[in-house]
């Protein structure tokens, strides 16, 4: 079993090696699962240990958590990177290239929200497009329900609200 769980290990840090923008707990496990490669709660112990043992970093917004390779994850992919076959080294350049823009979507509009003074919350609604900010709003609501539901839907409707206020402004 050890063997299996530092190959799944290797594989997810070869994932997050190949790409720029961190990977989501649930694109990872897509990736994993739609392979059968193992089962999820497998994975999960897996993406675990890696973050006990600092071979990659957890940041977590919302519902997500967004896994970063470490550099004591690319040395141990360095020295160890040879376990992967290439049919599964095949196998995640081909994920990564037709899921490349879901990923990037995935990090490129984000909304948060946060407690603020007064007994509100503060909602920061982005929109960024490789390494320029087009929209950062941040609004005060009166309750965590409706922080809540503007973060749902902002990525829905991001492009819709970017565009009506250029229209205003301009």
């Amino acid at each position: 079993m050890t063997e299996t769980l530092s190959l799944y290990k290797l594989i997810v840090l070869k994932m997050l090696d190949q790409i720029d923008p961190p990977l989501t707990n649930s694109q990872i496990s897509e990736f994993i699962l739609e392979k059968e490669y193992t089962n999820y709660f497998t994975l999960q112990q897996a993406l675990s240990e890696m973050e006990e043992t600092g071979l990659v970093t957890v940041s977590n917004k919302r519902n997500s958590s967004f896994y970063h390779i470490t550099d004591t994850g690319r040395n141990t992919l360095h020295y160890f990177g040879s376990k992967i076959s290439d049919a599964i080294c095949a196998d995640i350049r081909s994920y990564l290239a037709d899921h490349a823009l879901e990923i990037r979507d995935s990090l490129s509009t984000t909304a948060d929200y946060y407690p603020g003074s007064d007994d509100n919350y503060l909602v920061r609604c982005q929109v960024r497009e490789q390494h320029s900010t087009l929209i950062d709003l941040t609004l005060s609501v009166t309750s965590e329900k409706e922080a809540a539901s503007m973060c749902g839907h902002w990525k829905s409707r991001s492009q819709e609200i970017y565009e009506y206020l250029m229209k205003q402004l301009l």
